[in-house]
């Protein structure tokens, strides 16, 4: 399906209309992860993240210890959470602040940024199982 036969189809516009207030998250992506991954509020936080290829897998073989990288899953949703968390880490305080504390923290650039699109995907699964829009919650 095109952008505008999602836009105009009444069940994909409601579902498109949930991820609205998602910073980073426009028009295309939305369509594109909306199109591309039915399962999106069907599963929880990890079989979503394994799904897309955001989960961490160990590269372990008895004493042998590897570092833990992301692979599989589905690439092309993959590409375009990153560049909707590229622009959220950007320009949106809470994203931007989390991306600050954990490159302060001493995580690798590409591994926080990492770390932010498997967080923006459980936002996005989250909204979608619960059917109502993001709101972000401060503390006064």
């Amino acid at each position: 399906m095109h952008l505008r036969q999602l836009q105009q189809h009444p069940a994909w516009k409601e579902k498109l209309a949930l991820l609205d207030d998602i910073k980073g998250v426009r028009a295309n992506t939305r369509a594109w992860l909306t199109a591309t991954l039915p399962e999106l509020g069907q599963l929880n936080r990890r079989q979503i993240a394994a799904l897309v290829g955001l989960a961490p897998m160990a590269h372990e073989s008895g004493t042998y210890k590897g570092r833990r990288r992301i692979y599989g899953g589905r690439s092309a949703i993959r590409t375009a959470l990153f560049l909707a968390t590229l622009s959220a880490v950007r320009h949106d305080r809470p994203n931007k602040d989390y991306y600050q504390r954990l490159v302060q923290a001493g995580k690798p650039k590409k591994v926080a940024l990492v770390t932010a699109m498997r967080k923006m995907l459980t936002i996005i699964n989250a909204v979608f199982r619960s059917g109502e829009p993001y709101r972000i919650f401060q503390a006064d």
